[in-house]
């Protein structure tokens, strides 16, 4: 049975969650977005998942920045200001009395269009801001044992033709790279650069651990991630060296160990690569520190508010 960086424990409260569309909302059953919309039609989007911890949006300040970069290398309009987005995202946990173990997908596309096509000049209206809240605890079992991953062959394209650092609705290239892996036997997809240099995971950023200490890809070809951000941060002040650098498959077979990051699961070891084990094929003590680590970071962010 395949497992994921994004498995929760089942919670029957999602089912009566209301969900925030263009200022209303509705219930989960009744939120419904036009078939003409851009994001429907043409992937034409942006969004963030953002945690809820103890009653705060986690590190929102570094969220609201990719949203809004994001928004302005695409020429989309968001509609709202920096205030108005933090109101949406606080009144839908608000209407639906959550305070912890959330998961936040805000999700914004440049509209319905009048006909199916690319062009803006056909978009009628403003944009679509959707907002879907859920109650999402990680399944710890997931935390514990680790994933295995595959080395896809579709790779992380060149910022020439999709940067990678926009957190874009365009995620087809993942998509097959995931179903590529799920078919090989692994848990979810490594990517490769043009370069053939490691870049990423199919949705979460990608890390190795040996003597030199922690090493991770130069950013270049995947999402600069919140939690990887994070993750560097807090190993540098540690004083782990951290290294952001071109590596291959072989600096990754020999590694010690390996872990991903990513807003919902946080850091999750990876025990196998390509059939190959990993270290001792059991979580290292360097993640286990450094996860820890990682979640002394995101309390000293909900207390200091």
């Amino acid at each position: 049975m395949s497992r994921s960086t994004h498995q929760a424990l089942a919670d029957e409260r999602n089912a009566t969650i209301k969900i925030y569309i263009n200022g209303d909302f509705f219930p989960r059953d009744e939120a419904k977005i036009s078939v003409f919309d851009s994001g429907f039609l043409v992937g034409d989007g942006i969004w963030e998942g953002i945690r809820l911890h103890h009653g705060v949006l986690a590190h929102l300040d570094r969220h609201l920045d990719r949203l809004f970069a994001g928004a302005a290398a695409i020429a989309l309009d968001i509609g709202l200001d920096r205030d108005g987005i933090e109101a949406a995202l606080r009144e839908t946990v608000e209407r639906n009395d959550m305070h912890d173990d959330v998961h936040v997908r805000l999700m914004i596309t440049r509209g319905d269009k009048k006909t199916p096509s690319q062009h803006p000049s056909n978009n009628i209206g403003g944009p679509n801001i959707v907002i879907i809240a859920e109650h999402k605890a990680a399944d710890p079992d997931v935390r514990d044992r680790g994933i295995s991953l595959f080395t896809a062959t579709v790779r992380r394209p060149a910022p020439d033709t999709l940067d990678q650092k926009l957190n874009c609705h365009s995620k087809l290239h993942e998509v097959i790279a995931l179903i590529q892996a799920t078919y090989a036997g692994a848990d979810e997809a490594l990517m490769l650069d043009p370069t053939g240099a490691v870049a990423t995971c199919n949705a979460t950023n990608f890390f190795i651990i040996d003597r030199d200490g922690l090493h991770t890809a130069t950013g270049q070809y995947n999402l600069n991630g919140i939690t990887s951000e994070l993750v560097c941060e807090v190993a540098e002040a540690a004083g782990i060296r951290v290294h952001r650098h071109a590596f291959s498959l072989t600096d990754v077979y020999a590694a010690g160990e390996a872990f991903v990051t990513g807003t919902f699961g946080g850091l999750t070891p990876v025990h196998t690569i390509d059939g190959r084990t990993i270290g001792t094929g059991e979580q290292g003590s360097m993640t286990i520190r450094l996860r820890e680590l990682y979640e002394a970071a995101i309390e000293a962010d909900v207390t200091g508010r």
